[in-house]
């Protein structure tokens, strides 16, 4: 039977070392080599939003892998365009890219707005303004664009013209944008970075400062969109429209996919030869993704965000008056956070760890966060039987302290 003495031998050890190796998953359930049952409130990192193996995902994949999986785009294929189609008609976009992961998306965004403003203005509009503890993805540009320092260690010297400012801090946007600004990049809540919700008037500083200089506002949204915080995307929680976004994530519910939204203005100017990627909008992909978003921008679902995010966030605190581990619980919809007080600092990965002792799969957001991120199908009686034991996590946290 293969183990996790054969992972450590042959894979590269940049993830560190599971605790356990998953062979099967049905809804919102996970087992692993021996039968073991985990209740998944991690979602693969706020991917699985329709669970494992959901059955019309699962035919629609098993369908489109009977007729053609790969093509290239140097011909076009029914399930890109039509996803395409349907991604413009749910959203401020006029024009869809199609990748393969978050940080590919990022990447797609960083060079479309640094085009338009090379086109429209010439070399000297070139900065992009971004956030301390944002996180953008692993490449050298969106490590570049991160606001977390120790992604960047050891892989300099870094691409030159970002700025970095602190999240939700209208003064210092202000300081900080001119005409030289191309774009602001910004998550709509940073996950990795604490799952910190942005404030809805720096959100609208944003966009007006970004029309005041001519500059996109790049709206990240690998995390939080696709239903994550109650709607289809978390930008539809206000009035203010983006430029730019990125998807990723929940877009395929696991299957590879990332897409980079945006309006005429930023499409017009990627014209034939200035972007590509080979596997970027295949069919298997797209089709998933296609069968993924008519599922979840449904008022059924979407509800049942809301409804569950609120039953969860009313858990914790309610277990919060119990075990008083946390100095806040904050986040959107079904991706939540609970900041641990300072007495229990850098301990985040001790409490994901007591929990999978007791059959729950949660995350962390960095040394201080417990996170949770489950499937948008999760139900009123998983969300109460995860409180169960997240109680019971909770009590042999405060046991060992």
């Amino acid at each position: 039977m293969t183990n996790l003495s054969d992972y450590q031998q042959v894979l590269t050890p940049n993830y560190g070392l599971p605790p356990t190796i998953i062979v099967k998953g049905q809804g919102c359930e996970l087992f692993g080599q021996s039968g073991e049952r985990f209740l998944d409130l991690a979602g693969g990192i706020a991917v699985s939003a329709l669970g494992h193996c959901h059955p019309d995902v699962v035919k629609a994949l098993t369908e489109q892998a009977n007729k053609v999986w790969h093509l290239s785009n140097v011909l076009a294929n029914e399930p890109a365009i039509e996803l395409a189609k349907a991604l413009v008609a749910a959203t401020f976009a006029d024009r869809v890219f199609f990748c393969n992961s978050g940080a590919e998306a990022n990447e797609a965004a960083i060079k479309a707005a640094r085009k338009a403003a090379f086109d429209l203005h010439g070399p000297e509009k070139h900065e992009i303004i971004a956030f301390n503890d944002a996180f953008h993805g692993r490449t050298i540009a969106t490590v570049t664009a991160g606001g977390q320092p120790k992604y960047r260690t050891g892989f300099g010297p870094m691409p030159e013209g970002f700025t970095h400012l602190p999240f939700n801090d209208c003064n210092a946007l202000e300081a900080q944008i001119s005409e030289k600004t191309c774009a602001v990049m910004v998550e709509a809540v940073q996950g990795e970075g604490g799952v910190r919700p942005i404030c809805p008037t720096f959100f609208e500083k944003i966009r007006t400062a970004c029309d005041r200089v001519g500059a996109a506002l790049i709206v990240d949204e690998v995390q939080t969109g696709m239903g994550r915080t109650g709607k289809l995307f978390a930008y539809q929680h206000s009035d203010i429209t983006p430029d730019i976004l990125s998807s990723a994530k929940s877009l395929g519910c696991g299957f590879p996919i990332g897409a980079m939204l945006c309006k005429e203005w930023i499409s017009e100017h990627l014209v034939a030869g200035t972007h590509g990627s080979t596997y970027g909008g295949n069919p298997l992909g797209t089709a998933v993704a296609g069968k993924a978003l008519e599922i979840i921008n449904s008022a059924e679902l979407l509800s049942n965000v809301v409804a569950r995010g609120q039953q969860l966030m009313d858990g914790l605190n309610a277990l919060n008056s119990k075990h008083e581990l946390f100095k806040t619980i904050r986040g959107k919809g079904l991706l939540i956070g609970a900041v641990l007080k300072d007495e229990y600092g850098g301990r985040s990965g001790e409490l994901s760890t007591l929990t999978m002792k007791e059959g729950l799969m949660t995350l962390v957001a960095g040394p201080n966060v417990h996170r949770f991120a489950p499937p948008l199908i999760i139900s009123n009686t998983q969300v109460d039987e995860a409180l169960d034991l997240l109680d019971r996590a909770y009590s042999n946290f405060n046991k060992q302290t």
